[in-house]
């Protein structure tokens, strides 16, 4: 069976975007299906996949599965993406809302603009002190929608993203679950830039929707910068965020950046599922 599917681009988190409101994609071989799909240079390459499912609550239901084929509650610059996909393939208005794991989710679609309304942010710690070879110092904690730790550098160039995010992404602290992690400077009242390594991928990405949420909360709550905040993403892309803080995190939380299509692309369904 041959498969229609969408690639496409949210400040440069790229996704496999499908429509399967038909549930012609079975549950049973996902992990396995999707994780070959995501993997770069034998296949379609992707940061994860997103699926366009049935809702009786909204317009639409999001499934979204990282890189390694696990699904995950949610992803911001997935949800951006399946907005826009959703609008100009005629599933949603420009306003409209849709089903994640971690709630229901408002989106507006301007264009190449996407804005979503998230889930609140939960579950604040800060200043955790955090002992090892490959860092020592103090880390910050906050979920939204997913978990994610940061950190405050002093040089996003030379940080070692790979190691220090594979290291803590495991560490004991944040089991069984596990966290993404996001490494930061500020560069205004209003402006921080970020880079980040994302569990499930098990990389670095060019941008991270929740993480550019997380890092925008957790510096306002140190008194560093002010919403709105202006993320700039690995890409060179800019998600802007705004928010009201909490007392354990922040609520009314609002993503906002540019979600492209890439290309359009047709992939056998069968000859895949065997791999």
């Amino acid at each position: 069976m041959e498969l229609e599917f969408w690639k496409m681009s949210g400040a440069g988190n790229d996704f496999i975007v499908i429509d399967n409101r038909d549930l012609r994609l079975p549950e049973e071989g996902r992990e396995k299906l999707f994780s070959h799909w995501c993997r770069r240079g034998i296949s379609v390459g992707a940061d994860g996949v997103l699926l366009v499912e049935p809702s009786t609550q909204a317009d639409f239901r999001m499934r979204y599965y990282n890189a390694d084929g696990r699904e995950a509650e949610t992803c911001g610059n997935g949800s951006r993406c399946i907005a826009r996909f959703a609008y100009f393939r005629g599933i949603a208005g420009p306003q409209m809302r849709f089903e994640t794991l971690a709630g229901i989710y408002e989106a507006q679609v301007r264009g190449d603009l996407v804005g979503v309304r998230m889930s609140d942010a939960r579950e604040l710690r800060l200043s955790i002190p955090v002992e090892g070879d490959l860092y020592s110092g103090e880390v910050h904690f906050i979920n939204t929608g997913v978990p994610h730790v940061i950190l405050f550098v002093d040089d996003l160039n030379t940080v070692p993203v790979a190691e220090v995010g594979r290291w803590l992404r495991y560490h004991e602290l944040f089991a069984p679950a596990g966290t993404n992690v996001n490494f930061i400077t500020v560069d205004g009242p209003h402006s921080l830039s970020i880079r980040t390594y994302e569990r499930g991928v098990e990389a670095e990405t060019l941008a991270c929707g929740t993480g550019s949420i997380a890092c925008a909360i957790v510096a306002t709550k140190l008194g560093k910068v002010s919403p709105p905040v202006a993320v700039q993403t690995r890409s060179g892309e800019v998600l802007n965020i705004d928010f009201q803080l909490t007392e354990k995190g922040a609520t009314n939380v609002f993503l906002e950046g540019p979600a492209r299509v890439v290309f359009r692309g047709y992939i056998e369904l069968e000859e895949n599922a065997e791999r």
